[in-house]
């Protein structure tokens, strides 16, 4: 696909993985379209977009409101004339274990990082269907793929995102409407940050990472030429293929990267 002159909805775009997904795509020549709570932060991402010579709007998007989302979509319907891509990146973690994480927590977790993937979608799909394509992108984790110790919460929400994409797979085989799950791992984004500022808990480990950027220029790619799954980091892949083939085996190998968690005092 050629990007110039498309349009693509980000969710979660005021920061992290979202924002670089946006800063990519417009470099490109797409016009964006950023959705996130903080109107601050996206008033100041639009202005930095538009000052490197790319086209971007923005709206003020709880993604655990489907009424926000709808209105995400319309607005970049009426502002830029169509919808091309729909990238479902809200998303935010805990790290504990089940009697560690609150219910309350859970059920937000669940609302913002599955619900908000299902009103994307929802809002989204008419418009593609009416068209005849469209590309639906889930950003989802390689915890999704292998869940890993005391991020059981996180990760079944962004399994249920995969399973979803799944779905849809198998509903619009043969039609030009794409529906593509990224899986990153662990990313410098604010993600910890968020932890440790809404939750007071400060988490640490080892393991591999990877930049923002890494995974917008994956999305970017991925829209140019759609696939159903994108490893960012590509060696993470080869978990997925380890943990079908040998699990217990993965058990003790995914042990080794666990998080540390520890109260903070900041």
């Amino acid at each position: 696909m050629d990007l110039r002159g498309r349009t693509a909805v980000i969710t979660g775009a005021s920061s992290g993985i979202g924002l670089a997904c946006a800063e990519h795509l417009a470099r490109e020549g797409a016009n964006v379209v950023l959705g996130a709570r903080r109107r601050e932060l996206l008033d100041a991402a639009v202005a930095r977009i538009a000052a490197g010579g790319g086209r971007a709007e923005a709206l003020a998007t709880d993604v655990t409101r489907e009424e926000d989302v709808a209105r995400l979509v319309e607005h970049a319907r009426a502002v830029f004339g169509g919808l091309d891509v729909m990238v479902c990146n809200a998303g935010f973690g805990y790290y504990g274990t089940p009697e560690e994480t609150p219910p309350d927590v859970m059920r937000r977790m669940l609302d913002v990082n599955f619900m908000g993937t299902f009103y994307g979608a929802r809002a989204a799909l008419p418009v593609f269907r009416a068209q005849h394509h469209g590309h639906l992108i889930f950003i989802s984790s390689i915890v999704g793929r292998r869940g890993v110790g005391r991020m059981g919460g996180y990760s079944a929400t962004k399994a249920a995102q995969a399973a979803f994409a799944e779905s849809l797979r198998a509903e619009l085989v043969g039609s030009r409407i794409h529906v593509s799950t990224v899986y990153p791992i662990s990313t410098e984004t604010e993600f910890r940050q968020a932890m440790e500022r809404d939750y007071g808990l400060a988490i640490s480990g080892l393991g591999p990472t990877q930049s923002m950027d890494d995974v917008a220029r994956a999305v970017v790619a991925c829209v140019r030429r759609p696939r159903p799954e994108v490893y960012p980091y590509r060696l993470s892949r080869a978990l997925t293929v380890l943990n079908a083939l040998a699990p217990r085996l993965t058990d003790r190998f995914i042990k080794r990267f666990g998080r540390r968690r520890t109260a903070s005092h900041g």
